[in-house]
């Protein structure tokens, strides 16, 4: 089992970050060119707890298709998509919004955990390093992604 955690300010109101991770559209905004992220399912779609999305990507030149499914829908706070077929053995990530209206300015505290397994254990771990590394160079650009639309916050 492998956890990749991230956190990110952003300078925006809870309700318009929220909102915008709640349209599936915007997730191809998210992802780095290269992956040629494709939504199958069509949109609009409705997020909630149960809601299935099917993608379909290429990860280092291999296209595969990929299905996850909504765990826990707390909106404006938190959710949580699984795999339910794709790459990994699990996939399971939790997206977390915090409002810090405490710091004195609008901004969102957006805290991200994936917690992953790589298929044909034990001899899958040996891609792990590449993996991580990849799964970094995503989050990165997700990272630069948000921040261009959102601001970053000062707290």
């Amino acid at each position: 089992m492998h956890l990749l955690e991230t956190q990110l300010r952003l300078q925006a109101p809870l309700a318009q970050v929220f909102a915008f991770f709640a349209d599936a559209a915007n997730l191809e905004a998210l992802t780095p060119p290269e992956l040629r992220f494709q939504i199958l399912t069509p949109l609009p779609i409705e997020m909630r707890e149960g809601a299935r999305i099917e993608y379909r990507l290429r990860l280092f030149g291999v296209p595969f298709g990929w299905r996850t499914r909504i765990a826990v829908w707390e909106p404006p706070h938190r959710f949580v998509d699984v795999q339910e077929r794709g790459p990994y053995r699990l996939w399971e990530h939790t997206h977390r919004f915090a409002s810090d209206e405490g710091s004195g300015e609008a901004g969102v505290r957006v805290d991200d955990r994936v917690r992953y397994a790589l298929p044909l254990a034990p001899l899958g771990e040996l891609a792990h390093p590449v993996v991580r590394r990849q799964l970094e160079r995503i989050f990165a650009y997700r990272t630069r992604a948000l921040l261009a639309r959102f601001g970053a916050s000062r707290g």
